[in-house]
């Protein structure tokens, strides 16, 4: 039997590749104070780490580990986010 890569196209999402298949959801979902260690371990090196981030962050997900990182990693990069659009935006025409 052939290994799937995740660039190969079939009818398999990125969650399919994901380190965390089949961990207990729990681990991902600590109580508020309690170590995220764990979790993050899990998704270290996971061929899909980003893609399982941007969908946390495309779907704002407020809880939980995704991606390797906690609500507070990811709130931080939604604001960068938001601070490089709204410069972007603010940028006015020079008018003669």
């Amino acid at each position: 039997m052939r290994e799937h890569t995740v660039d190969e196209p079939d009818d398999k999402g990125w969650q399919d590749y994901a380190n965390c298949l089949g961990v207990d959801p729990d681990l991902f979902f600590p109580e508020r104070g309690a170590s995220t260690r764990e979790a993050k371990e899990v998704c270290r090196g996971c061929v899909v780490r980003m893609d399982c981030l941007e969908y946390a962050l495309t779907n704002g997900e407020k809880f939980g580990i995704w991606g390797g990182m906690s609500e507070r990693e990811r709130r931080r990069i939604r604001r960068q986010r938001a601070l490089a659009r709204n410069a972007g935006l603010e940028v006015k025409p020079v008018t003669a």
